[in-house]
């Protein structure tokens, strides 16, 4: 397995989905009629986070800490070596402080400073992990997500889509997440809100008022707000070449069904966060540990006619074939998240021997990754229960009316205005940059 935070691993050395003002291709070749551009809906977009060493993120928090730890006490050739330098950082490079983060800014070879924190992050579509939030140690860290991440932001996440795919196009999460994708090329990160607090929607000018004047009716007072249109979003949203795309229904009925759905699949996927109840299946479905898992598997298999997971010498069921199967890019979800751990218990499942502070691990299978892999297992079934309400979302709108281009265009929604692609001018403080100095942005 590649290690997950280098370029190549990333798919940072490929470009994301085609950015903000692409044209479009004509329709009925790659976009079928009536279908609208995530980049119209929801207009501003990030590149996904590029690290540029692996060692600064992980599934461990401990090893991080133990990692900085290391590089910190190195002396000037080893502390180079361990640190794996690049175009954009070496460990005498100084940059800003990363927004809300209180991490040195002046060369790491001088003054390491304490170890941060290491923050929780949405690494891939279903996999939460930790990041030292230190600025001098990430290539590309991109601030402008930095700066509007709090308790009411919401991270959209494009995916790099694969024939027979399980879920939906898109991922939802609370976290920072870092756009990494399991295959292919890295998609866009789309925050929900432009500012700090919820402020300024992240959704083309004028859409919602449409929505509302068009589909309003009997609807909910709710039905279309900015997370009620992240919900439908989530629930219409459709892969293509160029990136998700999203009809809008010209009928009610179909409005209100896929918010419902959506939120559904926001429930799933921000796993009881902001307060919100946390996945469950039904009792006698609920997946528990049959066997103790070891300290450091090396192989998991799915036993179909048990409805088994074996890890090592672990087992964990009942875990339904959904679960197991279910694929991002064309890539299985739990193998997927179970070679990380593997690899960061020193045991990579093909054999590959870290290096570096790749090398300093976790000393074991921690019992959070046991609880970690119980609510992935849920989550993945749950998500895999909404495929009949998604194929009967998709039926509807294949055969109702929808709001195309020419509507948007003609209500002045479209095109979206170049201020609304651009980053908000959210700071009314100062953000300590290079060497201690002080910018008002």
């Amino acid at each position: 397995m590649p290690a997950h935070g280098t370029a190549a691993a990333d798919g940072d050395e490929k470009a994301p989905f085609p950015p903000p003002g692409t044209p479009e291709p004509p329709d009925g070749l790659l976009a079928p009629d009536g279908l609208l551009s995530l980049d119209e809906l929801m207009p501003w977009s990030v590149r996904p986070l590029r690290t540029g060493r692996a060692w600064v993120s992980g599934p461990d928090p401990v090893a991080l800490r133990a990692r900085w730890e290391r590089l910190a006490a190195a002396g000037p050739a080893e502390q180079e070596r361990l640190f794996a330098p690049t175009r954009s950082r070496t460990p005498h490079t100084s940059v800003a402080a990363l927004p809300g983060r209180s991490a040195g800014t002046g060369r790491f070879a001088r003054t390491p400073g304490p170890c941060p924190d290491p923050v929780r992050i949405l690494h891939g579509p279903y996999d939460e992990q930790w990041l030292l939030p230190d600025h001098r140690l990430i290539d590309a860290a991109r601030p402008e997500l930095w700066r509007v991440a709090d308790g009411r932001q919401l991270f959209v996440v494009e995916h790099s889509a694969a024939p027979g795919d399980s879920g939906p196009a898109l991922s939802v999460t609370t976290l920072l997440p870092d756009g990494h994708s399991p295959a292919g090329r890295p998609g866009r990160i789309r925050p929900l809100y432009r500012r700090p607090g919820g402020a300024e929607p992240n959704l083309a000018p004028g859409l919602p008022d449409l929505l509302r004047e068009r589909l309003g009716g009997a609807a909910e007072p709710d039905a279309f707000t900015p997370e009620a249109v992240l919900a439908w979003v989530l629930a219409a949203a459709r892969p293509s070449a160029t990136g998700p795309r999203v009809p809008l229904p010209a009928d009610a009925e179909v409005w209100s069904s896929g918010v419902a759905l959506g939120r559904e699949l926001m429930r799933l996927q921000l796993r009881g966060s902001r307060g919100g109840e946390r996945p469950r299946l039904p009792g006698g479905r609920r997946p528990y540990v049959r066997a103790a898992l070891p300290a450091r598997p090396t192989e998991l298999v799915h036993d179909a006619g048990d409805e088994a997971l074996i890890v090592g010498d672990g087992r964990i069921s009942p875990v339904p074939a959904a679960a197991w199967e279910f694929t991002v890019g064309g890539v299985r979800v739990l193998e997927l998240w179970f070679g990380r751990r593997a690899a960061a218990t020193g045991r990579a499942p093909d054999g590959a021997a870290p290096d570096g502070l790749d090398a300093v691990g976790a000393r074991g299978w921690p019992r959070e990754w046991t609880s970690e892999l119980l609510e992935l297992i849920t989550v993945l079934a749950l998500l895999d229960g909404t495929a009949g309400a998604r194929q009967e979302l998709r039926a509807a709108l294949g055969t109702g009316p929808l709001i195309g281009p020419a509507e948007l265009r003609a209500a002045g929604v479209l095109p979206v205005p170049s201020s609304a692609r651009r980053p908000a001018s959210v700071l009314g403080h100062q953000e300590e940059g290079p060497e201690g100095q002080f910018a008002l942005l």
